[in-house]
This record gives C-alpha cells, sequence and structure tokens, in this order.
C-alpha cells in the first residue's frame, strides 16, 4: 500500500469523523431549540382546543403542566430528527461551515441561556406555588417547560426593546458592515 493511499484513507477517516461530530452538535441543539419552540407553543395550544372543544371546566393546572412537558418532549424529537436528517445527508463542509457560524451566534447562545435559567427557576417555582394542584412529576418537569417560555420571551423582549447580544467575529471571515 503506498504512503499517498494511506494518507487519504486518514484525510477521508478524519473528515468523516469531524461530520460526526458536527451533526451530533446539531442534533443537541435541534433538540434544545425543538424544546425552547414547542414549551412556547403548548401551552396556549392546549389551552385554546381545550376550551374550544371540552369547555373551561376541562382546563387544569395538572393538564396544563403535562400538555407542556409532553409538548417540549414532541420538540425534542422534532428537532433533533430534523437536524439529523439535514446535517447527516449535507456535505462535510456545510455542516462545518454551519456549526461555526452557530457556535458563534451570541443571540441563540443568550437565548438558550434564559431558557435554562427560566427552566430551573420554575422547576423549583411552579411546585412552590402549586402543590396541591398537581402531580409532582408534572409540577416539575411541566414548571422546567413554562420556565423555559417564560426564559425565551425575556430573551425576545430584551432584543425587541434593543439590547441586542454583542457581534462576536468568526475567525477567518470578514466581519459585515
Amino acid at each position: 500500500m503506498s504512503t499517498s493511499m494511506l494518507e487519504d484513507d486518514v484525510a477521508t477517516a478524519a473528515i468523516a469523523q469531524a461530520h460526526a461530530a458536527d451533526t451530533e452538535f446539531f442534533v443537541r441543539r435541534g433538540m434544545t431549540k425543538g424544546y425552547q419552540a414547542m414549551s412556547i407553543l403548548a401551552l396556549p395550544t392546549y389551552v385554546a382546543f381545550t376550551i374550544s372543544r371540552l369547555g373551561r371546566s376541562h382546563v387544569t393546572v395538572n393538564r396544563m403542566l403535562r400538555a407542556t412537558w409532553v409538548g417540549g418532549g414532541v420538540g425534542v424529537v422534532g428537532g433533533g430528527a430534523f437536524e439529523y436528517l439535514r446535517s447527516a445527508y449535507s456535505k462535510p463542509e456545510n455542516v462545518r461551515s454551519r456549526r461555526i457560524t452557530a457556535a458563534y451566534d451570541m443571540s441563540s447562545v443568550r437565548a438558550d441561556d434564559h431558557s435554562t435559567i427560566g427552566s430551573i427557576l420554575f422547576a423549583v417555582l411552579t411546585p412552590a406555588l402549586f402543590w396541591k394542584r398537581a402531580n409532582a412529576f408534572n409540577l416539575i418537569v411541566g414548571g422546567a417547560g413554562i420556565g423555559s417560555s417564560v426564559g425565551l420571551l425575556a430573551h425576545y423582549g430584551r432584543s425587541v426593546s434593543g439590547d441586542h447580544p454583542p457581534q462576536t467575529p468568526i475567525p477567518g471571515r470578514e466581519v459585515p458592515a
């Protein structure tokens, strides 16, 4: 076996390994973004659907919290599957470029931070406020979903009010004017 063929095999293996790592990054990111999006959408959708079909008497704290965490779970699965299909079947160069751009997207990082802070806060506050009105699991996990929504809405509120996160220049790329 020639040295050139061996070097080509090593380079191909390195590209495949980097593509797998980039795909894994995007699957995790897609799961996070899917959870955030569905946590925002699940509660109002559930309440509107239930009131329109069954009436107000069927809306309870336990059911709302359950709908929130189930919606978040659906978002995790859907977002992860979407990003896997998108990344695994794309060219490695395109996926690498998207990963570098995503890593330096401070708005996305700040949204994730706000969402995480809200999740932790509401996972603790929701059981304290509604202890006798819902199942303990629904209180904690549903509270985290509501907190994720509140945190994400806080991020969007800050951005709309003019408090934009700083732009971080990507090494090797020109900064837009």
